[in-house]
């Protein structure tokens, strides 16, 4: 497997390598990964890894193949080339020692599926990809500073790795027409969704309230994981401003990490509806979601068909009411209405956003609706059990076609 993100990182594309890796391992295979140094979702190298070349660990059964790369601060379309050459030019010169039967190529990075195809095509095995984010719509959607000049070259260094892999998944049937726009053969594009990686809620939702300081008569509203540019978590500090001005009754809470989060705590000074919180521990994490009133998903308008936010699998879990502040028609909004589990209201639009969480709060019985239907979402389509053996038919289909 050839994935720039793996454990520990626990948010993002990390788990979902780092679960397809570790079930691989324990059916019997032999199981290695090429893979960068733990920086995601704060965009710093992880204690432990830092000042580190090379790496060979184990874990879990799977050897993972660490090479050192660039970890940009900030986001720009400049320091994301320096981010991708770096993981790529040191994968070429230093690839894992092993000959495979089968590679599988975990994108993005964009540098990961030029390794992947190059590890595949010089074994003479086959190569899958499995198309997490498309980088060529992320430098055009994102808004990135010089993303939409990269977008093109991007764009075309992605279709020639798509095009040459034996099989290509996407997560999101929203994904199948920009790659097989891309020269993809449809019969070669599967649609395999991402599974939930989390564990239900299992503990006392008030207490758990009561230790995060979240009183009983306030909605918390609750946005997990990246702060990044797509996102667009400036409506989330707009949404808690105007809570301000309205009386309050409403806690808008970002958890997490990303590059983002310093310019939006500079963004929210003054905001009293507004609360920041490091990243929750995997043992806390399903607890905390749950506590929430409305777990909020947030993307620029721009933001189409480039992403799915992995965070939803999460969501729909915890049995929570979802409202997302994206773009109609989008991956994300087609996959909330589809679940059943949430609203989808306007991007960029604080104002729809706070009516969407006080409309929700006071209506408890829909809140209750929503998030059941959320689990039954998971159970039904989402179960990690599913999510794997899907994987597995891939790799299956790939060696069987030579």
């Amino acid at each position: 497997m050839v994935s720039t993100n793996y454990a520990p990182e626990h948010a993002g594309i990390g788990p979902y390598s780092t679960q397809t890796a570790e079930h691989l391992a324990a059916s019997g295979a032999d199981t290695h990964v090429l893979a960068g140094m733990p920086h995601y979702p704060a965009w710093r190298v992880r204690e432990g890894y830092r000042g580190r070349w090379r790496m060979r660990e184990v874990r879990e059964g799977v050897v993972v193949h660490r090479r050192r790369h660039t970890v940009p601060a900030r986001q720009t379309a400049v320091r994301r080339g320096l981010f991708e050459a770096s993981f790529l030019a040191h994968g070429v010169l230093a690839p894992p020692p092993v000959r495979p039967d089968v590679v599988l190529t975990q994108m993005p990075t964009l540098a990961g599926g030029v390794l992947g195809a190059r590890i595949a095509r010089r074994a003479g095995v086959p190569h899958v990809v499995v198309v997490q984010d498309l980088m060529g719509a992320a430098a055009g959607q994102s808004g990135m500073r010089g993303g939409g000049r990269v977008a093109a070259v991007t764009g075309g260094v992605e279709g020639r790795v798509l095009r040459s892999a034996t099989v290509v998944a996407v997560v999101h049937e929203s994904f199948v027409d920009r790659v097989t726009a891309m020269g993809v053969p449809r019969e070669r594009v599967r649609v395999v969704p991402n599974w939930t990686h989390v564990r239900p809620p299992a503990g006392d939702r008030t207490l758990t309230r009561a230790r995060l300081g979240w009183p009983e008569d306030v909605a918390v509203v609750l946005h997990s994981g990246n702060m990044g540019l797509k996102q667009g978590l400036e409506v989330l500090v707009e949404t808690a401003r105007l809570a301000d001005r309205d009386g309050g009754g409403v806690r808008v809470v970002l958890m997490g990490d990303g590059h983002q989060r310093e310019r939006l705590r500079k963004a929210a000074v003054g905001v009293e509806s507004l609360t920041f919180l490091p990243p929750a521990g995997d043992a806390e994490f399903p607890e905390v979601l749950a506590a929430a009133d409305v777990l909020a998903v947030t993307q620029k308008a721009s933001v189409v068909d480039m992403s799915l936010p992995s965070k939803l699998t999460s969501y729909f879990t915890a049995g929570r009411p979802v409202v997302a502040s994206v773009a109609p028609g989008s991956g994300t909004a087609l996959e909330v209405e589809r679940s059943g589990a949430g609203v989808v209201v306007a991007p960029e639009d604080p104002e729809a956003l706070l009516a969407a969480v006080r409309s929700l709060a006071a209506d408890p019985g829909r809140c209750a609706e929503l998030g059941g239907r959320g689990r039954e979402y998971v159970e039904r389509r989402l179960s990690r059990q599913a999510g794997l053996a899907r994987v597995t038919d891939l790799l299956r289909e790939a060696l069987d076609a030579g």
